[in-house]
Parts: C-alpha cells; structure tokens; sequence
C-alpha cells in the first residue's frame, strides 16, 4: 500500500496481456493496472438493488476500483478484465473465497475455500502479438483467411445489445446466437473484405463448422486470461479441476456480512 499521485492508497495488479495487445500511447500498455482499495463506496454498489437488476453490478464496482482515469474499463481485453476482478476481490475481501460446490464424484453438496491467490495468469506466446490486436487465421478446410481481434469489455457490451434484439427470436426458435454474434465481433475481416454484412453473411452461410470449431480454438489458445480454476481433491480421493464460480456471489457473501 502506497501513497502516490493519485492521494489515496493503491495496488498494482499486473495484467495476463502484459499490456502487449493495447496501443502504445494506451496507459494499459505497461502491463500493469493501478487499483485503489475498496472503501464504504464500493460497498454501496455491490449492494445497490437496481445496478444488481440491471446486471452491472461487477463492471461498476471495477470501474469505480480503477484509479487511473485514462484507463476506461471499456478499452481492457475480457481476460484482464477478469484478472482485474479476481485482484480486487482479494484486495477487497482476502483470498479466501469460500463456495459450496457438487462433488463430481459423489454428487453431494459439499463446502470448499478456494484460494485466490493460487491462481495464475495464463502462459502466453509473446511473439503472435507483435502486430497487436490483429491476428490472421487459415481456414484449415475452405482456405479461407480471416484477420480478427480478441474481444474487449465494449465488445462484450455490443454483443449482450445485439442479444437483446435476439432475444424474441430465440424465444421462438429455441435456437440461441450467442457463439455466432461472439465469432461476428470478433472478426475484422475476411479475404481482406471488411463490409459488415459481408461478415455477417460469411458467419451463417459459409463458415463451415469444422473450420468455425478450428477458428475458436485458435483464438482460444491466444487469449491472454487468468486461469479461473482451481484443484480440488473429492471425496473418493480423485482428483479434478473445477471453474471458480464467478458472478455478484464472488462478492455478496463478504459484502452482505
């Protein structure tokens, strides 16, 4: 904890990007976040009712925890986001998180801690972001080239919008298009042709799925993230790994206390 330029206490959380995939003039682009500690502030937007409705809750208290504002919550690539929210759950509440989870083995409902702490960044191939956001990817069947970027909290944003106008759709059809609104948003480009529509039309008519299957795993590979898992031991002695739970519990227990 220190004193700085910004006249309160602060951490510096590092980002699984290594600030590698932001512009240069980014003030991202160090590779770090300067956070400040969670106050009776913060505490009142985790237990605001309406932001909780309206399902902001998390993204107004991370941007409410950043202290530099030439950092816009906006700009941060998911995965450091969510290294973000793990950071400031631990500044916040400590490292214990404790869940009850289901027992893979015996079904039984049992109580776990997990330890923030223990987990880590993901390990990143440094040299496939030398041209920043953008990356190039073969369709290993069609042969086709597509240049896409990894998503952004305002993606994610635009995507949870464009699943709205879905939604009356989806109801009808049972049929969600929540992976080929994500895969849209992300690409850029293909065989060099930027129009939009040319996009979208690409994704549902010739994006053959065995190449959209090899698309998402290469990106998947690439993604900068925390490893949001954790170890744990059964009850018959296996063991496994499991998701930490993420979502307003992350928070509630310690703020509602």
């Amino acid at each position: 904890m220190a004193e700085n330029q910004y006249g309160f206490p602060t951490e510096v959380l590092s980002l699984p990007s290594k600030g590698l995939l932001y512009p240069e003039d980014s003030p991202l682009r160090s590779g770090t976040i300067d956070v400040k500690y969670m106050t009776a502030k913060e505490e009142d937007i985790l237990t605001s009712t309406n932001l909780i409705n309206q399902g902001v809750v998390i993204d107004k208290l991370l941007e409410s925890i950043i202290a530099n504002p030439k950092v816009k919550l906006n700009d941060m690539l998911v995965g450091d986001k969510n290294a973000l929210m793990v950071g400031t759950r631990v500044l916040g509440y400590g490292k214990a998180y404790d869940i009850t989870l289901l027992d893979p083995d015996t079904r039984e409902r049992v109580e776990h801690s997990v330890d923030l702490t223990t987990l880590n960044n993901k390990k990143i191939d440094e040299t496939v972001y030398e041209n920043g956001n953008k990356f190039l990817f073969e369709t290993p069947n069609s042969k086709r080239v597509i240049e896409f970027k990894l998503l952004t909290h305002k993606d994610e944003e635009e995507i949870r919008e464009t699943l709205k106008d879905y939604a009356k759709v989806e109801k009808l059809t049972g049929v969600s298009q929540n992976l080929s609104t994500r895969i849209k948003q992300s690409i850029i480009s293909v065989d060099e042709n930027t129009d939009r529509k040319f996009i979208s039309d690409f994704v549902n008519d010739e994006f053959l799925a065995l190449d959209a299957r090899a698309y998402r795993k290469y990106a998947d590979s690439i993604t900068p993230d925390i490893e949001l898992k954790f170890d744990y031991t059964s009850q018959t002695g296996n063991q496994h790994k499991l998701d930490v739970p993420l979502g307003i519990e992350f928070f509630w227990p310690a703020a509602g206390e």
